[in-house]
């Protein structure tokens, strides 16, 4: 069942365009940039996240596995409902990101299972791509909440230096 809390079951950082997604177990959240030491990152998009249920969902979908490591996306969590959530803020222990909107799957999906493109396209299955506002380590493992506190993409903040 999902709700306002999840959890952040993996993390991957990608250190070439089209390279490998290489599995951390932690990573540094930096506010106005993104994943520290992850490439193809914009002012925009500077991390994606993908809900593990929405992943196993196309799978079932299109009949096949893949590892969602596979989708590219930086952040895969579970319990959370990340469709339709443009605009919320998410916090993910210091760390604050605010969702800029859905990430559209490209044609390199259809290289991972064939059908999965498509099936992405529908209710944000894809993940969502989002800015971060302040600064934070994220582990996996680590608890991942809607942020009831009003912020938007404008409001970046920095966490002081320990």
């Amino acid at each position: 069942m999902l709700s306002d809390t999840g959890r952040v079951e993996a993390i991957w950082i990608k250190r070439a365009h089209r390279g490998p997604m290489d599995a951390v177990t932690e990573a540094m959240l930096i506010a106005g940039k993104g994943l520290a030491n992850n490439v193809d990152r914009s002012r925009r998009r500077q991390v994606t996240l993908l809900a593990r249920e929405a992943w196993e969902e196309c799978e079932r979908d299109v009949g096949g596995t893949a590892d969602p490591s596979r989708r590219r996306a930086n952040i895969l969590v579970s319990g959370l409902q990340l469709a339709r959530t443009r605009g919320r803020a998410l916090a993910i222990g210091s760390a604050r990101l605010v969702v800029g909107g859905e990430l559209t799957p490209c044609e390199r999906m259809e290289e991972v299972l064939p059908g999965l493109q498509s099936v992405m396209r529908t209710d944000w299955r894809g993940g969502v791509f989002a800015q971060v506002l302040m600064n934070g380590l994220i582990r996996v493992g680590d608890t991942i909440r809607w942020d009831d506190e009003p912020m938007n993409s404008g409001d970046i903040i920095v966490a002081p230096k320990a």
